[in-house]
């Protein structure tokens, strides 16, 4: 899922590079190691921000194996309040008698107040886990089997477990993933039985541009109406060489339910 810092930018585009990179380390050893860091202006992930629509800094570590065999782990950092207002609570200030204390001028009621955040169980920051296996069936046509574990330590019930499958024609993806698990409650998204189906187009630009157009809908196993959604977008890429790569980016999901206001955001990425 994330070789290639996949949320970084455009899905299909980064990741192609990063593979690219991974098959010529194979040529000379067995594994491949590399590292990357990126930064983003918004972090979206299947069209929905997980920043509230503010910057963050993401990285990872990768390793792949000659055979088709690739793991690794993805951080980044996390706003699920979307900056919401914070809580204010008003404490009253008692005198040695158990008595409010009263402004003698006024003649107010004193209070002290604390400000408290929105949601205490919000998570601050994702790290992942994943792992899968890659193949090739000819230089047209591969396919790739993933799974992957979507942890929030400083969070409460909210992590899950997906595991998904790809294929890739020349250049076009189409992929799904499947909630195997999650902390949630039983008829909450995100707990057990959550379909993602996803595409993408991608095609190489002269001058080390590339182009992605991308899709996907969220098909969740709850009672509760109204949370299913589509999403699309556009991205658009620059290989800077040591300078890593560039893009910017175009997302909107198909749902009022949702935040459904265009988000135009740009990324950077580098690999070691």
């Amino acid at each position: 899922m994330k070789t290639a810092m996949i949320r970084t930018a455009a899905a299909g585009t980064l990741a192609a590079m990063s593979l690219a990179s991974m098959n010529t380390a194979l040529a000379q050893d067995p594994w491949a190691f590399s590292a990357n860091i990126g930064a983003v202006s918004n972090y979206i992930w299947r069209g929905v921000t997980q920043t509230g629509d503010q910057a963050a800094i993401q990285g990872g570590l990768d390793v792949a194996h000659e055979s088709g065999f690739y793991a690794g782990t993805w951080a980044s950092n996390i706003d699920w309040d979307e900056g919401s207002s914070e809580a204010v609570t008003l404490t009253p200030v008692l005198d040695d008698g158990g008595q409010v204390v009263v402004d003698p001028v006024t003649g107010a009621q004193t209070f002290t107040a604390e400000t408290v955040g929105a949601d205490p169980d919000s998570p601050n920051y994702e790290l992942d886990l994943y792992a899968g296996y890659g193949f090739a069936v000819n230089d047209d046509l591969s396919f790739d089997l993933s799974t992957i574990y979507y942890a929030y330590p400083d969070g409460r019930d909210v992590d899950f477990w997906e595991i998904g499958a790809s294929g890739t024609y020349k250049w076009f993806t189409a992929g799904l993933a499947y909630t195997a698990w999650g902390e949630a409650d039983d008829d909450a998204a995100f707990s057990e039985g959550d379909l993602y189906y996803y595409g993408s187009i991608d095609v190489g630009l002269p001058y080390d541009f590339g182009l992605s157009l991308f899709g996907g809908y969220y098909d969740f196993d709850t009672e509760d109406g109204g949370v299913d959604y589509g999403h699309g977008g556009v991205s658009i890429s620059k290989e800077a060489g040591d300078f890593g790569t560039f893009s910017f980016n175009y997302d909107q999901v198909g749902r009022e339910t949702y935040d459904d206001d265009p988000k135009f955001w740009v990324g950077w990425v580098k690999e070691f």
